[in-house]
């Protein structure tokens, strides 16, 4: 029999896509008020280059880019973060229309765990009407994507910056 343990906090990362042109100065003290100040930051990236899923509901020409907190959390937080930037894209809204997609997840030694409300047969319910989505396992020094790794995740720029935030991570539970 296994020994029942806790788990150690992990690292929170969004990823924000949006309109051009939209001002995320806002969103990002909203976000810093739900969670901690903002640790790092991605480059912003042309998002439409990889997929149109968003073209429809948000326009063309997106942005994208990623954050990481400075605080820690348990990884039971993630529902309860996703429902609160569910509800922050709501208050965004242009004629019923997202202007902003925040999507939470979370950083561990081994993987990188997305939040999301759509059920899938690789998803996790972890409660609050979320699922969570074994996104990118880290492994051969590396994140590697999974078979349904988003295509902006893939990118050789981004797979650094979760690297980055990683090693950044690594060094935060050395000093707890």
């Amino acid at each position: 029999m296994g020994i029942i343990k806790e788990h150690p906090p992990v690292k929170l990362i969004t990823a924000i896509t949006y309109r051009s042109g939209f001002d995320t100065k806002p969103v990002f003290s909203e976000l810093e008020k739900i969670q901690s100040p903002v640790e790092i930051r991605s480059e912003i990236y042309n998002f439409s280059q990889f997929t149109p899923y968003y073209e429809l509901e948000m326009g063309r020409n997106l942005k994208k880019c990623f954050v990481t907190f400075i605080n820690l959390i348990d990884p039971e937080e993630l529902p309860f973060i996703k429902v609160k930037t569910n509800t922050l894209e709501k208050k965004y809204y242009l004629d019923k229309k997202r202007q902003i997609n925040i999507d939470p997840g979370y950083i561990t030694q081994a993987k990188l765990v997305l939040a999301t409300t759509k059920n899938y047969s690789h998803r996790i319910y972890l409660g609050q009407g979320i699922f969570g989505d074994v996104h990118m396992q880290f492994t051969n020094k590396s994140y590697q994507p999974q078979p349904w790794t988003y295509p902006d995740y893939k990118d050789e720029n981004n797979v650094k910056f979760f690297n980055f935030v990683r090693k950044r991570y690594l060094e935060q539970l050395a000093e707890i």
